[in-house]
């Protein structure tokens, strides 16, 4: 075949470090470009994303080079920076160290395209932590709650 064709999307969740509620609505705009500008660089493709004030979601389109564990690296160290640039006021913002990918099909994009744009829509019923600990639960990912939380 002379050609390559990929269809791999991840669910990618991290938030601030020691669940601080810095996201503000005022960032949203300008974080989520920084969010595109960054997946981009690393040969993959924004598809949406999600922000509450703790924590994000990011659903990606992968590319056939691209290393989560990389992406997410690049996503947290660059986009950190971005923030402690562009919002002063943020100090001395960092991301949590840790996160979760999952893997997405083809045809579940819009079930879980909706569920990262409705964010404020589940948090009324649930905290981050219970959403984290439910798409781990979802994706049979063995966990430990003491070493994740902050």
């Amino acid at each position: 075949m002379p050609d390559v064709f990929l269809s791999m999307h991840g669910h990618i969740v991290f938030g601030t470090k020691d669940g601080q509620a810095l996201l503000r609505p005022s960032m949203v705009e300008r974080l989520t470009k920084q969010f595109a500008a960054i997946i981009a660089d690393q040969g993959a493709r924004l598809v949406t994303s999600g922000m509450m004030p703790e924590h994000v979601h990011l659903l990606v389109a992968l590319g056939r080079l691209t290393s989560v564990d990389d992406l997410v690296r690049e996503l947290k160290s660059r986009s950190a920076d971005f923030v402690r640039d562009a919002f002063p006021d943020q100090g001395r913002f960092a991301w949590q160290s840790g996160y979760g990918a999952f893997s997405v099909s083809f045809s579940s994009l819009d079930k879980v395209r909706r569920y990262v744009l409705e964010q404020e829509e589940h948090h009324r019923e649930r905290t981050f932590q219970q959403e984290f600990v439910a798409l781990l639960r979802r994706h049979q990912l063995a966990h430990d709650e003491h070493f994740y939380w902050w």
